[in-house]
């Protein structure tokens, strides 16, 4: 199948201008500002992009694909990511991980969760491991789990300066993310150590110890939750302007934020104004995580669950409300973290690219369209033919 998507403006994420671009099976064959089609060609899906904007493929970074949460007894457990949530958000590549539990939740059944969500046509990976070190692992490692098991990509998400954490050491917390490293050079992997950074006071100290006193690139972690004080993130302004990156969570309770939190969307303009490279800076949604909620005093009122709906909102907030620019922005959800994760056909709108992209209308910015390597998850409201192409 030949699909043609005409007349839209592309963010690749940069702005390349209104192109027509081409799909063949599940890659992008090109992009050209014109195009003729023999006309022996019949069977061609053409969607009009008039009144649209074409973006990547939505990455999520964090999702408990199995749920998350129980940490107020187990009727806070919160339930499994839903296919068509996933869609609906614009995301067609997504990486699940385990959080405090890892007892009634394991890897062996996050694999399984990734693999039902590839089948159902979103691209899946996990993370090994969970909030405590050591990591339990899937195989008998972290170099077997991430070497040997198409979907680990790295090790996550481990905690830090966290009360919920399992307090681990420099030397045990070091250890973990040289395994994670190597495994990724041997199995051309990402490796990525995705951290849970808590409200503590430590913050990122951990992370600038290992960058002083080991020979481990900065690059190797994605830490998490950067956003939620802004001390804590003020820390990973500081890391990102040392050669690391950061992530921001952009699941909240915009109502009644709790006390110093920086709101995702707030955060980018904040780092785009203090001269912080973007392309170091990733938004993640926290997908069905558990969400304290707060009454207008700061107590805690009870628990939310954690949306991936938020995470292209945040996106469109600082776009639409804090005058980031469009393609800085979008890249925090697509071109940024593929490049984090080594996720090499993903993330871009390119040539011999997998063929994932979202159409969002060009006025509201709402999502309209959604396909994940050429197939349609979300086809509400394109105007689509088949035919000759005109």
């Amino acid at each position: 199948m030949i699909t043609v998507i005409r007349d839209v403006e592309v963010y690749s994420p940069e702005y390349l201008g209104k192109k027509n671009v081409v799909v063949v099976g599940n890659k992008f064959e090109g992009i050209y500002d014109e195009i003729n089609i023999p006309s022996d060609f019949i069977e061609i899906k053409i969607i009009e992009g008039k009144g649209k904007l074409m973006f990547p493929g939505f990455i999520d970074a964090h999702v408990h694909i199995l749920g998350g949460g129980g940490e107020n007894g187990f009727s806070s457990r919160t339930p499994e990511i839903k296919f068509t949530d996933l869609t609906k958000a614009g995301i067609t590549t997504v990486v699940g991980c385990l959080g405090t539990d890892d007892v009634c939740r394991d890897g062996r059944a996050l694999l399984a969760k990734a693999r039902a969500l590839e089948i159902e046509g979103i691209t899946s990976y996990c993370y090994t491991g969970s909030y405590s070190i050591p990591v339990k692992t899937v195989t008998n490692s972290i170099k077997e789990d991430i070497m040997l098991i198409d979907k680990y990509i790295g090790v996550g998400e481990v905690a830090i300066s966290d009360n919920r954490s399992s307090q681990p050491a420099f030397e045990e917390f070091t250890r973990v993310v040289s395994q994670s490293r190597v495994a990724g050079l041997l199995s051309n992997k990402a490796g990525v150590v995705n951290i849970h950074v808590g409200d503590g006071s430590d913050k990122l100290n951990m992370i600038f110890k290992l960058k002083e006193n080991t020979e481990i690139p900065v690059s190797q972690l994605l830490p998490t939750h950067i956003n939620r004080n802004i001390d804590l993130f003020n820390e990973g302004i500081k890391l990102v302007k040392e050669g690391g990156f950061i992530d921001l969570t952009t699941s909240c309770d915009p109502d009644n934020m709790e006390e110093g939190e920086v709101r995702a969307s707030k955060g980018l303009k904040m780092a785009y104004d203090l001269g912080a490279d973007l392309n170091r800076i990733t938004f993640s949604s926290d997908g069905n995580g558990s969400l304290p909620k707060f009454d207008s005093e700061g107590n805690l009122s009870g628990m939310g669950i954690c949306s991936v709906f938020s995470l292209y909102e945040e996106v469109k907030i600082a776009i639409q409300e804090h005058k980031v620019p469009i393609e800085s922005a979008i890249k925090v959800i697509t071109s940024n973290i593929a490049d984090v994760l080594k996720l090499d056909l993903k993330g871009r709108i390119e040539s011999k690219k997998d063929a994932d992209f979202v159409l969002v209308d060009k006025n509201e910015l709402t999502v309209i369209d959604v396909y994940g390597k050429g197939e349609p998850l979300i086809e509400n409201r394109a105007v689509i033919k088949k035919g000759i192409f005109e």
